[in-house]
């Protein structure tokens, strides 16, 4: 029963993530299906065919084009009737004949044409794409979910995140990540408690059309590394907070698959402690470091004074760990702030 306690995992957000797609293009899927049924079943391939006589042309303009509404006359048996076509794109005379199709069941019911049928059928491949294709991207998800939690099992971690026991702060090394746009070389720096500059990535190569490039600097053993990183893309289902997903490419890559792949997993409670956002991360299973959306260079003794007051704008991040890991640590803030990712991942 402790263990289970123990596990903070955000099922709600897991669920409302995997089925965002579901979620989305099942409804227009069925939606589409029914509607295309209903057409193809009123699709005239029944009627049979006379001849009407037009007594009336009224033209007029649909968007940039010229289109024309056709009163006619036509007989079926000795009962004459009279209609209309709208919006024909083929002009015609008063006096000219025409086709006409009707349903010999019921002769007011007309068509100009017996191919309408394909439209139906056109309707419902489309849907049947698209609950095709909801069903696919679920099920994908919720498998990828499965295996990360295998990986993260395999490696004797346990099979969701645990609830992180946060030690004493002594026990932890605190750094701070922020994004410094104001420089010749924008970028972003992890600087420790004394505010030296332990690892860096300013971004040596900027554009709005191609991939970023981010030096990546580990400033304690002095390694450094490029990375092509794309720019941000949103994606929403129908609006909804939780069917949410940002991400970008890092060296080809979802930068989410990136860390997925090395073991990462992170968490947090949607209000956390508003307005600051509170992420909590493991690796394997295990806790890996508490991120804390916060103002520039807090302290205990000066945190009141710079907290954030109101959710705007770019945060800085105050990190708490005990790995030495600062190039998975460093990516992983990086990751949060290029997406402004505020739940599950």
């Amino acid at each position: 029963m402790k263990e289970r306690e123990g596990f903070m995992e955000n099922q709600l957000r897991r669920f409302s993530s995997n089925t965002a797609v579901l979620r989305f293009l099942l409804p227009i899927g069925l939606i589409l299906i029914v509607f295309g049924v209903m057409l193809f079943n009123s699709t005239p391939d029944k009627y049979e065919e006379t001849k009407g006589t037009v007594t009336n042309v009224t033209a007029h303009m649909n968007d940039d084009d010229e289109v024309y509404d056709i009163d006619f006359e036509y007989t079926v048996g000795t009962q004459k009737y009279s209609n209309t076509f709208v919006d024909m794109n083929e002009a015609k005379k008063v006096g000219d004949e025409i086709k006409v199709f009707y349903d010999p069941a019921n002769p007011e019911s007309l068509s100009n044409s017996k191919n309408t049928g394909i439209f139906g059928v056109a309707f419902i491949v489309i849907g049947a794409a698209a609950v095709a294709f909801s069903i696919y991207s679920t099920v994908k998800s919720f498998k990828k979910t499965r295996q990360m939690d295998e990986q993260i099992k395999a490696t004797g971690g346990f099979s969701e995140m645990p609830e992180v026991i946060r030690l004493p702060k002594e026990q932890l090394t605190e750094y701070y990540i922020s994004f410094d746009g104001h420089s010749l070389r924008p970028g972003y720096k992890m600087e420790d408690r004394n505010r030296t500059v332990v690892f860096d990535a300013p971004m040596t190569k900027n554009s709005l059309v191609t991939n970023r490039i981010f030096t990546f600097t580990n400033n304690l053993t002095g390694v450094s590394k490029e990375h092509e990183v794309g720019h941000t893309t949103t994606t929403s289902f129908n609006n909804e907070i939780f069917s949410v997903n940002s991400w970008f490419k890092f060296d080809g890559k979802n930068i989410w698959d990136v860390l997925h792949e090395r073991g990462i997993r992170i968490q947090t409670d949607i209000l956390s402690k508003f307005p600051k956002m509170i992420y909590t991360v493991s690796l394997n299973g295990q806790f890996l470091a508490t991120v804390e959306t916060s103002s520039k260079y807090v302290h205990e003794e000066d945190e009141e004074q710079h907290s954030i007051k109101i959710p705007f704008g770019k945060y800085y991040y105050r990190v708490w760990t005990n790995s030495t890991d600062l190039e998975l640590l460093f990516l992983t803030v990086f990751a949060i702030s290029e997406t402004e990712q505020t739940v599950v991942e």
